[in-house]
């Protein structure tokens, strides 16, 4: 077994056994900037998008979510995506939409009236609120722009040119012969990387397990926005990424590449002409340097080493159908089963699905039961998340199963079940009120869980993806429980309901009520659903 497997089992047992450094004190006055920092790149404006129209989350993509939907019509769906497009992309996932300043229970809340502490709303969730990854566009001769890379300037909401020159055969020869032929056939890229010292100055050794959850949100956002446009968004994990970090000019072991998505452009391919006198050996790479705002940097040594376990053969991609070992597992059909109603069909576009999400700290009220059909339909979006990456690219293979602690829905016993998501319904776990176990096992404050209407947890069979594509399977993993947490928040806005999702909690314990220690199945969210106090004390200042 790699170093990998025991990340998890140390993840799994934080609740018990604390991580090193045990320590470890959060210096915030000396921590980094919420992105990366380019003082002397050339930077333009993206394309205004806000009259771009709004259109349903796609059937396609959450399938059995939006029955009644029409899914985009074919003749007006683009044939690929354009400057305008990825800008709004780019905009409705990691752009900044407003500023939050509520009344709420979150530990945060005293520094938020300050402007040097503004909270300022995306439409992908980030864990901590921390948001490390950044976006790195490739662009070849059949985009609208001089080849180049650029970095996404989210508060500029802006392009950064960091090199000039077409670098995509690089990022396609990174990607390998055996990558999937969309990612082979494009010449756009988005390459996503992660700053560890972003993230792990909060949260040191548990930062490359919440960094993981982080690409799975975002690429989660984008798949949910392109779906509803007609086009396709199918991440590529396993390249040569030393290669692609050389390419960005950062050390692997301070900012590494995670990800990269082949984008599909409207137009032909090699519309440019190829630039002349191109020297085949010659290795281009970013001499921008990221202007880090922190003064003192500490490097913390669970974080270095997963990340040599996950560098390690990280482009030898799996076998085909390698990872259908670690499917989640199917119910049987037996016990005591409780009948959903159908999921609904939201009325609430992408875009506004996307600027409404946000988390319920301390908002929930049991008061207004959650609906049967509200539940069955964020159950239903969750279940059928998948990132659809290189190790399954047809997105055949579902990863994350769903369990629920039922408080307060409507004609729906308080109890734990099991999502069976082929049958549409939950099976009895334990009954009875679980509110004392969900807040005697939750490590914060921000959240009565008592209150919520229903407690969602996602499992997926970590030990078995690492059994099946090595260590670094963990990105897919976790990643996959961040697309799932993604899934959650849109559909809860859709819905127009609250939610929330934490990574505070007794990991085992929750595996213990769930009946789950028998297995492989870990626990790795907890994400509360249910309405919110009527007429909250807030204050809504929207940019976009």
């Amino acid at each position: 077994m790699g170093y990998a497997h025991e990340y998890a089992q140390a993840i799994l047992h934080r609740g018990r056994v604390p991580m090193e450094p045990t320590d470890h004190v959060v210096n915030w006055d000396d921590g980094p900037r919420k992105g990366k920092y380019y003082p002397h790149a050339e930077a333009f404006a993206l394309p205004d998008t806000e009259d771009l129209p709004d259109v349903p989350i796609a059937p396609g993509l959450l399938p059995g979510v939006l029955p009644g939907a029409d899914g985009p019509d074919s003749d007006q769906a683009p044939a690929g995506f354009s400057l305008p497009l990825l800008s709004a992309m780019l905009k409705d996932s990691y752009g900044l939409t407003g500023r939050r300043l509520g009344i709420q229970a979150n530990t945060d809340l005293p520094g938020l009236p300050f402007y040097t502490h503004a909270n300022w709303s995306r439409g992908t969730a980030g864990g901590g609120g921390l948001y490390p990854v950044s976006i790195h566009w490739a662009s070849g001769r059949s985009g609208p722009l001089t080849p180049g890379l650029h970095y996404y300037d989210l508060h500029r909401h802006a392009l950064q040119r960091l090199l000039t020159g077409d670098v995509t055969e690089r990022v396609r020869a990174a990607l390998g012969p055996d990558a999937p032929a969309e990612a082979r056939d494009a010449d756009q890229y988005l390459i996503l990387g992660v700053k560890y010292w972003q993230n792990s100055f909060k949260y040191n050794s548990f930062c490359f397990h919440v960094v993981s959850t982080d690409i799975g949100t975002l690429v989660q956002t984008w798949r949910i926005w392109a779906a509803a446009r007609g086009l396709r968004i199918a991440p590529v994990m396993w390249f040569d990424e030393p290669v692609l970090n050389g390419l960005l000019g950062v050390p692997g072991e301070e900012e590494a590449v995670f990800a990269v998505v082949p984008l599909h452009w409207d137009g032909p391919r090699g519309a440019r002409p190829a630039p002349a006198g191109t020297d085949p050996e010659h290795r281009s790479a970013v001499a921008h340097r990221d202007v880090e705002r922190s003064r003192t940097l500490l490097d913390f040594v669970t974080v270095r080493d997963m990340h040599a376990a996950t560098v390690a053969g990280a482009a030898e991609r799996p076998a085909p159908g390698a990872l259908a070992a670690a499917a989640a597992p199917v119910d049987d059909g037996g016990g005591e089963r409780v009948e959903l109603p159908a999921p609904a069909a939201p009325a609430a576009g992408t875009r506004q699905s996307l600027r409404r999400r946000r988390s319920s700290f301390g908002r929930f009220d049991s008061r207004t039961k959650l609906s049967a059909r509200d539940l069955s339909t964020v159950l239903a979006a969750c279940a059928a998340t998948r990132l659809a990456g290189d190790t399954d690219p047809e997105g055949a293979v579902r990863l994350a199963r769903v369990h629920v602690f039922v408080n307060h829905v409507e004609g729906v016993a308080r109890g734990a079940y099991t999502y069976d998501p082929d049958r549409g319904d939950l099976r009895l776990v334990e009954a009875g009120p679980q509110g004392v176990f969900l807040q005697d096992n939750y490590f914060l404050a921000n959240y009565n869980l008592e209150q919520a209407g229903a407690v969602l947890v996602p499992t997926v069979r970590t030990t078995a993806v690492l059994d099946a594509l090595g260590d670094r399977g963990y990105r897919l993993a976790i990643g996959t429980a961040g697309a799932v947490s993604q899934t959650f928040y849109t559909a809860a806005a859709a819905l127009g309901v609250g939610a929330g999702v934490a990574l505070g909690f007794d990991n085992v314990s929750f595996a213990e009520r769930l009946g789950l220690m028998d297995g492989d199945e870990a626990p790795l969210l907890i994400m509360p659903l249910g309405h919110e106090r009527p007429e909250p004390a807030d204050f809504h200042h929207e940019i976009a």
